[in-house]
């Protein structure tokens, strides 16, 4: 008798340790597990950061490139800073260092 519940003891702990691991891996498991989907969510978050900030960034780039073509005071600020162009009667001072002889 004391065979026959043991038995029937150790069935019933290996039908339990079956069932835990089959609902663990539905649970866990995969492609599609828990921690997978809180990867996948993490990610999506930085990369929807990621997106809105180069947003910005080519949208500024937007309006100053329209500056540039369009807005003749950074156009001469452009010429002036970039290509030391002077208008009419201006001089322009360049500072140098002098040669180490």
């Amino acid at each position: 008798m004391a065979t026959t519940r043991t038995r029937e003891r150790l069935r019933f702990g290996l039908w339990f340790v079956a069932g835990s691991a089959a609902v663990w891996f539905a649970i866990q498991g995969g492609e599609y597990g828990t921690i997978d989907l809180l990867r996948q969510r993490q990610q999506r978050q930085r990369l929807t950061h990621e997106i809105d900030s180069l947003r910005r960034i080519v949208d500024s780039l937007r309006q100053y490139k329209q500056r540039v073509l369009n807005d003749p005071r950074t156009q001469e600020r452009i010429a002036r800073e970039e290509f030391g162009m002077v208008r009419g009667k201006e001089l322009l001072y360049r500072f140098a260092e002098p040669d180490s002889q």
